[in-house]
């Protein structure tokens, strides 16, 4: 074991064992959701690492080009050469931010409406994006020779923002098995910083797209779950992200005891601190309550009662920059922000910038319309809870993770609320062309309060409205153009 490591782990012992919570999941269903991270509820992803140098496929490029009969494999070879002679590690000098600029990235996310910022620290490929004490392979030493997430930090906390970071490091000791298929000048190494261990019970692509029991049952050795657990505590301490957002390799069974191991740490380092923190899962890899789960790419069809958070992108192909990447229509984000937080939850909305540090005007344009919807309506998602029924209408939201873009558009029927007393919040995720709008969660029947006034955010027309046994009736004379959602601000009683 690296001795560096070493004194790290002995590190998380001792402030464990001194401190308020214990690596036991009795311990840390205690720890309490974040005030901050309950009202903020959008917040920018950025994926942003060497992998944007090649900006082919997506994200996992450097796992794909390792893989026989993959684009990616095709592409490698036919643009860069024969993979023992031009490794991913070779894209490392490639990758020189040369138009990297924290305070304009940090100024646009501020523009989006976002509340909180969460760039990638170390993706699957080994690449620490900030400088470390336990690997050289970073930022700060190789390609930029910057410390990215020090900037990061510095610019957002400076607009204001929360600053966050995930850790994708456990996939590390897969994601490059592949290369031992072939002569691939990989396929005998034993450890070999980016590449990891290469583990080749995960060589084959299949193994991940089905997502099968042998990838969650086979366990990491234990140099890697040591070496994981110490870099995301260093992480923590140097950076004290409030949220720390892990992909879904944790849910493997040998990580158990090390997430124990990573909450207690960093829930007692952020009493230290002062600080109100998160930790982001997938699936089952944390217990009920101890953490904040998280949905790839999805959403829930009802109300979670502790929050929880979907992390999607832009970009409907890839999480970092290609040269062809399929854009959302910003429309359909606002309605997505809009259906979660109506369920309790948060948005996490990632965007891919360029190697050389520029943001795209593709992404620019989406995070300012969505910017401008929220400048507007903002009242009706920030410091919101979710009322007695997160809405109505006839459109189903598909459940699970990878089904953000699998539904029927959203219809003039399809409402969903937000409150914050006295007012309940009412967004028509599209607007009808008679101006006509019923609400039956507002009848007589099924709601017994008053219905006292009502006032519709973004646009100087009046809303006449009567009641009945069945339903709630809004009546605006005025035409309203508008493609996006429509908010109804309702004072009840």
């Amino acid at each position: 074991m690296n001795n560096k490591v070493a004194e790290y782990l002995e590190k998380i012992n001792n402030v464990i064992e001194k401190g308020h919570y214990k690596d036991d999941w009795e311990s840390l269903q205690t720890y309490p959701v974040p005030k901050w991270y309950k009202n903020a509820k959008f917040g920018i992803f950025i994926h942003w690492g060497v992998y944007s140098v090649p900006a082919f496929g997506n994200e996992w490029y450097p796992r794909n080009m390792y893989i026989q009969g993959t684009k990616e494999y095709e592409h490698h070879i036919n643009t860069y050469g024969a993979h023992k002679d031009f490794g991913y590690a070779d894209f490392i000098p490639m990758f020189k931010a040369e138009h990297f600029n924290a305070d304009d990235w940090m100024k646009l996310i501020k523009a989006s409406g976002a509340k909180y910022v969460m760039p990638v620290a170390e993706h699957h490929d080994g690449f620490q994006m900030y400088d470390s004490a336990l690997s050289d392979w970073n930022a700060a030493k190789m390609g930029p020779k910057r410390d990215i997430l020090d900037e990061l930090k510095t610019s957002a906390e400076k607009e204001g923002l929360v600053f966050c970071a995930s850790d994708h490091r456990a996939e590390n000791y897969w994601f490059f098995g592949g290369a031992r298929d072939f002569n691939s000048g990989l396929e005998d190494i034993e450890f070999q910083e980016p590449y990891g261990y290469a583990h080749p019970d995960y060589s084959k692509a299949e193994t991940v797209d089905t997502i099968s029991n042998d990838i969650y049952s086979t366990p990491a050795s234990k140099e890697h779950l040591d070496n994981w657990l110490a870099r995301t505590c260093e992480l923590v301490d140097k950076y004290q992200p409030k949220v720390v957002w892990f992909d879904w390799w944790i849910q493997n069974i040998s990580f158990k005891p090390y997430l124990k191991k990573f909450a207690a740490y960093y829930y007692n380092r952020s009493l230290e601190w002062g600080e109100e923190v998160a930790i982001n899962y997938k699936f089952d890899a944390y217990a009920y309550q101890t953490a904040v789960f998280d949905v790839e790419r999805g959403q829930l069809k009802n109300i979670r009662p502790r929050l929880w958070q979907t992390d999607t992108a832009v970009a409907k192909n890839s999480w970092g920059y290609t040269e062809n990447n399929d854009f959302k229509n910003p429309v359909d984000i606002v309605c997505d922000i809009i259906d979660i937080v109506s369920k309790n939850g948060c948005m996490l909305l990632n965007i891919g910038p360029k190697s050389d540090g520029t943001i795209t005007d593709e992404d620019k344009e989406v995070l300012l319309s969505i910017g401008k919807w929220l400048n507007i309506n903002g009242e009706s998602i920030y410091d919101t809870t979710f009322w007695q029924t997160y809405g109505e209408g006839p459109t189903e939201i598909k459940e699970g993770a990878f089904t953000d873009i699998d539904r029927a558009p959203f219809t003039s029927e399809d409402i969903r609320f937000t409150y914050i007393a006295p007012y309940l919040y009412a967004n028509v995720l599209k607007w009808p062309k008679d101006g006509e709008v019923t609400i039956n969660s507002l009848g007589e029947n099924t709601f017994r309060g008053a219905v006292k006034e009502i006032q519709i955010l973004g646009f100087d027309v009046a809303a006449a409205f009567t009641r009945n046994k069945e339903a709630l009736t809004i009546k605006v004379q005025d035409p309203i153009d508008s493609e996006y959602p429509v908010c109804l601000k309702i004072l009840i009683d």
